[in-house]
């Protein structure tokens, strides 16, 4: 009997000792949704909660269709401590023949919350991440950086990507863009279930690198995308790329089935009959028939404009049309590229070959009316052979003049690259929501090299200055493997001013976008377009 009212005197002082309004770490790790109870783990300074499902796996019958959200009901606790699961892709990133890696059944979001005694709920940022809607996937860009500032909810997504999220007949029975519908109801499930774990619906940020960055301004496009988002960001990649929303799909979907077994046939629904027959590790090996050469063109499936009868159709208009009818998202939106932006996928023609010791970049001499439609993604947009050469011959002798390609011209390619593929969009972008647009509109270019970049990684070489390439900006905010944890002084001041930036976006209440003691100036209503630098 005395001990057991010494217990109730422990408990009891506990109970007085224990802060207002905060929460034991056991209770902090166990969270109940619609679905059930689900418990996370307890990292130090964060809680995590993984592979948590948003919608049924896209297997079987649903492969090829539009998510479906998922119903199942937990009987015990749902295990969200397993590390998420990438969707099944060919990964431009893995050496050797065999590229393939992931899974098919991989729709899930990942929430990461700090632990932070000052506030009991968070702003939160929904992180789409890049990979040319071809790869990658959430635990490519890693949560630790945002977690260890403390002050948002990150909430990052999986979605189907290559042929399995994106190969389209142009037709109503496939349409295309699973990939874009996964992100769609992924943002929902974030938007019904983020208050659970602390998040405030009210203020959520999406932001994306690359094709991340496209997808946010592609979900942008969706009128109700502002009952999810308060704002948004698009780190190098809006809907406006000419690499984004392509022609020709409906042959790539037919030369995939032909690829994989399925015949020479144009009906569409029997394509779809035959494709989802198939394993799902068949369809996406399948990507590398597509390939010129190296990982070119770095996005053969990608967004689409869908047909008007197509079900649930994400966009049936191209993206310059839908911004000019005004029927889109009124959100503050910021927009950016690097200054060498074009670093990716222009660097690997820097590589040596093994059996010449040349560099690809010579092979351009004499293969460049060839390879330049697929480098720079105007393949399909042209009418006729003549129209690619002229095309290709005004871009050539625009950047290089009379000189030929080497690594000593180098820098003047990737420049072209850098115009084509990511800095004249932004431009274009810009006006058009200046225009036809009513909330904020910023525009930032950053220029920091950094000592290890994609510039790098892709052409094996680091005696070449590639300037501030490809991801040099975002890399600083999320932890990506193959750059390295120790960050130059300026580099961790950079950092912690992103993510700050990210944080006072979401809560702000103007909706004005700060960096550090720099205030951005809003596109819409000024005479001209106007772009900040970093």
């Amino acid at each position: 009997m005395y001990l057991v009212r010494w217990l109730i005197c422990l408990i009891q002082l506990w109970i007085q000792l224990e802060p207002a309004g905060s929460v034991s770490s056991i209770d902090s790790l166990l969270i109940e949704i619609p679905n059930g109870k689900l418990r996370g783990r307890d990292n130090g300074h964060y809680y995590s909660f993984e592979s948590i499902p948003y919608a049924e796996p896209p297997t079987g019958d649903l492969r090829f269709e539009a998510p479906q959200p998922y119903k199942q009901q937990w009987s015990d606790a749902f295990n969200a401590t397993q590390e998420p699961a990438l969707c099944m892709q060919w990964n431009q990133f893995i050496n050797g023949d065999n590229k393939l890696l992931g899974v098919e059944d991989c729709l899930t979001v990942n929430v990461y919350r700090p632990k932070n005694s000052s506030r009991n709920t968070f702003p939160v940022v929904a992180n789409f991440h890049g990979g040319a809607f071809m790869f990658g996937g959430p635990r490519q860009y890693g949560h630790e950086n945002i977690m260890s500032e403390g002050n948002v909810i990150l909430v990052t997504i999986g979605y189907r990507l290559g042929p399995l999220g994106f190969a389209s007949t142009g037709d109503a029975n496939l349409s295309g863009n699973f990939g874009l519908k996964d992100q769609r109801l992924a943002l929902l499930w974030i938007k019904q279930n983020i208050a659970s774990f602390g998040g405030e619906p009210d203020n959520i940020l999406v932001i994306g690198h690359s094709a991340g960055g496209a997808s946010v301004h592609l979900q942008m496009l969706h009128e109700d995308f502002r009952n999810v988002a308060k704002a948004a960001i698009s780190f190098s990649g809006n809907a406006l790329d000419p690499w984004v929303v392509q022609q020709g799909g409906r042959g790539r979907a037919f030369e995939l089935g032909r690829i994989v077994g399925c015949g020479q046939t144009s009906d569409s629904l029997k394509l779809k009959k035959c494709l989802k027959s198939k394993s799902a590790s068949e369809i996406v090996s399948a990507v590398r028939s597509f390939l010129v050469f190296s990982y070119v063109p770095f996005t053969p499936f990608g967004p689409v404009v869908e047909p008007a009868d197509a079900p649930e159709a994400f966009i049936t208009q191209h993206p310059i049309d839908i911004i000019q009818s005004g029927k889109f998202a009124q959100i503050p939106w910021a927009l950016s590229y690097t200054t060498e932006d074009g670093g990716y996928n222009a660097a690997l023609l820097l590589e040596k070959q093994s059996s010449t010791g040349q560099e690809l970049i010579e092979e351009l001499n004499d293969r460049w009316f060839d390879w330049a439609p697929y480098l720079l993604f105007y393949r399909d947009s042209m009418t006729t052979i003549k129209d690619m050469d002229d095309c290709s011959r005004k871009l050539r002798q625009e950047y290089l003049g009379d000189r030929r390609f080497n690594v000593e011209s180098y820098l003047d390619l990737q420049r072209l690259f850098t115009d084509v593929l990511f800095k004249n969009s932004v431009q274009v972008a810009v006006d058009l929501h200046r225009k036809y647009g009513k909330s904020p509109v910023y525009a930032f270019v950053y220029d920091n090299p950094a000592e290890l970049g994609v510039g790098q990684i892709l052409s094996r070489r680091t005696d070449v200055n590639f300037g501030t390439v490809h991801g040099d900006d975002v890399f600083l905010i999320f932890n990506v493997p193959f750059v390295p944890a120790i960050r130059r002084p300026d580099e961790k001041i950079i950092s912690r001013n992103f993510i700050k930036m990210l944080e006072f976006f979401a809560l702000s209440p103007n909706d004005s976008l700060t960096y550090g003691d720099c205030v951005f100036q809003n596109n819409v209503g000024s005479k001209a377009y106007v772009e900040d630098s970093y």
